[in-house]
């Protein structure tokens, strides 16, 4: 069981280092958006962001601000915490 809580815990830590490098990407000039690397952090992290953009989009409009990265990284760690605490009942 301690084996299955150290891979649920690492599966979340790697999505929010993910999230975190897109948003560094995402400031960084002159990023090929075409590169496997690049493409492959955006492919993984957007089935995450989208929903909560389009959400802030329409609720909560701060106009050229994004807030969905930290919106989403909350929310990744509350899923890790709640699904930890899950298996730790087991």
């Amino acid at each position: 069981m301690w084996a299955i809580r150290t891979a649920v815990n690492y599966f979340f830590e790697i999505v929010q280092l993910l999230v975190l490098i897109r948003v560094i990407l995402s400031w960084v000039p002159n990023v090929n958006m075409y590169s496997k690397p690049v493409k492959f952090i955006y492919n993984v992290t957007e089935p995450i962001m989208e929903p909560v953009r389009e959400f802030t989009a329409r609720y909560i409009n701060l106009g050229p601000i994004d807030i969905s990265p930290i919106i989403v990284l909350f929310l990744i760690s509350f899923v890790r915490n709640v699904i930890l605490r899950l298996l730790f009942i087991l």
